[in-house]
């Protein structure tokens, strides 16, 4: 188990800590009316999501990357995006929910490539643009209702279709980077829903580690430096259901 996946996993069952404390410290609280009382009765339901993210690349550079040519450094440029998606939830119990969030989202990548020339540094920048479909299922496991509103973590996989992947697309650049087109991975969250008068509204961050190398082998410097790249983006998320 590698060390990025322990700490994930750690910070998950932190966060879980957390829900169920700050759970059981509300339930000592007094009662208030509450909105929407039969909402979670509800096995089906369905909503939408509005988001913004920032993308970046985990990055593995091939072995010998000091000898290629006078390439110094190889970096990402972290860079915001949004995203907008449909909800459809399904209820396996009081705490547990299945959750298909399929979501439409444009997101932008930097590589950031330092070479020396006559002992002078020029950092050479790729813009990497995707729009991605989104198709993840995740496991919801959810706090009690105190009052309205509720706590909960979730966690699942996600498969990753870009549409416009730079693999196949005319670019001007002849040395730009190409992409595969399909990606999958793991993500996990945590959020709280807040029951309004007529719909429950949530917010929810996220994060999603792709699993598959997206590089596309290429003779060029910009590729030909790199053994690996693989998608890591982070999503703050406002839901309506």
């Amino acid at each position: 188990m590698t060390t990025q996946l322990k700490t994930t996993i750690q910070g998950l069952v932190l966060c879980m800590v957390i829900v169920f404390s700050s759970t059981h410290h509300a339930t000592a609280q007094r009662q208030k009316v509450k909105n929407l009382p039969t909402y979670d009765r509800q096995r089906v339901h369905f909503g939408f999501l509005l988001g913004m993210n920032v993308t970046d690349f985990k990055i593995k550079r091939i072995g010998d990357f000091n000898l290629s040519d006078t390439l110094f450094t190889v970096e990402s440029d972290k860079q915001g995006g949004f995203n907008i998606g449909i909800i459809a939830n399904l209820g396996l119990n009081e705490l547990f929910s299945l959750r298909f969030a399929p979501d439409l989202a444009f997101s932008q990548r930097n590589l950031d490539y330092t070479f020396y020339d006559a002992g002078q540094p020029v950092i050479v920048t790729k813009e990497i643009e995707s729009t991605f479909l989104q198709f993840p299922l995740d496991l919801k496991l959810k706090s009690k209702r105190v009052n309205n509103y509720r706590m909960y973590v979730l966690a699942g996989m996600r498969y990753n279709i870009d549409m416009v992947s730079q693999a196949k697309v005319e670019n001007k650049d002849k040395d730009f980077v190409k992409l595969k087109k399909n990606d999958y991975g793991y993500q996990v969250g945590v959020g709280i829903d807040f029951y309004m008068e007529r719909f429950k509204f949530g917010t929810e961050l996220k994060m999603y580690h792709g699993l598959g190398n997206l590089l596309v082998t290429d003779p060029s410097i910009y590729s030909s430096s790199l053994d690996a790249l693989r998608s890591r983006i982070f999503q703050l998320s406002f839901t309506f259901e």
